[in-house]
């Protein structure tokens, strides 16, 4: 039992340290301060060591008296004196801070574990507490993930083109003049949905109506990738439609979770139809064309980053998305013809083509930009290396009980994309997520 208690009390230690560090306190013992329960603390200190000062007092004056007290008539006047409660003299009336004090007797007793609990008084959100989020420290624990997402981040760097930008007005522009078909595009529209939930009033928003009349299917390869942000009301049905009139299935959804660490409080603008304080933002995803995990490794890498983004909620009245939905993308798809539609200074990058109204600038030349893919029938792909092979997740074999062109579990169309096999992706919203096989 000695070595149980000693087991609990390092680990309430270490829980302390962390939520200290966490919540910026230094120290655990400045955590009451910052959980706003220091004075109540305080007062029951000051309490306690009054208590035991009077008892020990009143023991000692009976004890020279009489002498002849009982040990078990002693029990019941230390019994009786613990119901006594002395209100100190220097008391004042109590503030309270937060509800931990109403909290007492429920399964919210501890604020510490109820993160629930704990946005409500603080405004620190629940995901603010997930550790080992960040690129840098995310795969500690994973050795052979975190080789490969370096190799394969010194491939993309390695095949990666200069950078082009073409400032143009994205409702009149005539997308077939840039003349590429392109593997992946990424659209990041700036949304009316943004004026009433970030504040944005120094740019032109779009509806969707204006954003499904853009001819993106014109510059989508017959084998393609779309990643459309889409925010977190309308747009989830909205964007769907857009994937559909482009050419594209939708077959992902990445959400990117928000975090308040920096500056913890409610969300300052709320939708009028919003029922929830709205914490993330989706970006569907849609596949053209047929693509099967097991036969096209020379286009894709399934399965080696996962479809959550948790960072910082960026500045009020910004646009600015996470830098990581460009890893996840150049991670899986293998293309190294990119298009950013909307995009902006900021977001110029290596290895991609950026076309916004944003742009202060253009450098884009058709054939310049065609002559780096024109080396080889496969130059528009990043390749792969013998190391990346034996380290990336792949799909297990098919089990061909079925024989050869008998369309059982183990035919070909159970790896696909576009197939309705069982171990591939479905297609048209009933894939299974992640592109796991179901067994």
């Amino acid at each position: 039992m000695t070595a149980l208690l000693k087991s609990l009390k390092e680990r309430t230690v270490k829980r302390r340290q962390l939520l200290a560090q966490q919540l910026g306190a230094g120290s655990v013992e400045k955590l009451s301060s910052i959980m706003g329960n220091q004075e109540e603390k305080d007062a029951l200190a000051a309490a306690k060591t009054k208590q035991a000062t009077g008892k020990s007092g009143d023991a000692v004056g009976y004890g020279a008296a009489s002498g002849k007290k009982r040990d078990w008539e002693d029990e019941d006047e230390d019994e009786e004196d613990s119901f006594t409660y002395e209100e100190p003299e220097d008391s004042v009336p109590t503030h309270y801070k937060d509800s931990s004090t109403f909290l007492k007797g429920t399964q919210s007793a501890n604020p510490h574990n109820d993160y629930c609990q704990h946005f409500v008084d603080t405004g620190q959100r629940p995901q603010n507490f997930i550790r080992d989020v960040g690129l840098a420290d995310r795969f500690e624990e994973y050795p052979k993930l975190r080789e490969l997402i370096k190799l394969k981040d010194e491939l993309i760097a390695q095949t990666a083109t200069p950078p082009m930008y073409l400032k143009a007005d994205l409702p009149n522009f005539r997308f077939r003049s840039l003349d590429c078909k392109f593997d992946v595009i990424l659209v990041e529209p700036p949304l009316m949905e943004y004026q009433r939930t970030l504040g944005i009033t120094n740019m032109r928003c779009f509806s969707w109506e204006e954003i499904m009349s853009l001819e993106i299917e014109e510059v989508a390869a017959p084998r393609s990738f779309i990643f459309l942000w889409c925010g977190s009301s309308d747009g989830l049905d909205l964007g769907r439609q857009c994937l559909k009139k482009w050419g594209f299935r939708r077959c992902e959804d990445i959400c990117w979770v928000k975090t308040n660490v920096q500056n913890p409080g409610p969300t300052k603008n709320l939708d009028a139809n919003q029922i929830f304080q709205r914490t993330k933002e989706h970006c569907l995803m849609g596949i053209k064309g047929t693509v099967r995990r097991s036969t096209d490794g020379d286009f894709i890498h399934a399965n080696v980053d996962i479809d959550l983004i948790i960072t910082e909620e960026m500045e009020w009245a910004s646009l600015e998305k996470p830098v990581e939905i460009f890893h996840i993308i150049e991670h899986f798809c293998l293309g190294r013809r990119r298009l950013h539609v909307f995009g902006r200074d900021g977001t110029i990058r290596n290895g991609w083509l950026t076309v916004g109204p944003d742009l202060t600038n253009s450098n884009f030349n058709a054939e310049t930009y065609k002559s780096y893919f024109n080396d080889s029938p496969t130059g528009f792909l990043t390749g792969s290396t013998d190391r990346v092979e034996s380290l990336r997740p792949k799909s297990p074999p098919p089990k061909n009980k079925g024989g050869p062109g008998t369309g059982g579990r183990g035919s070909s169309r159970g790896g696909s994309f576009r197939g309705g096999g069982r171990g591939g992706y479905m297609g048209r919203g009933r894939s299974h997520r992640g592109g796991y096989p179901t067994r």
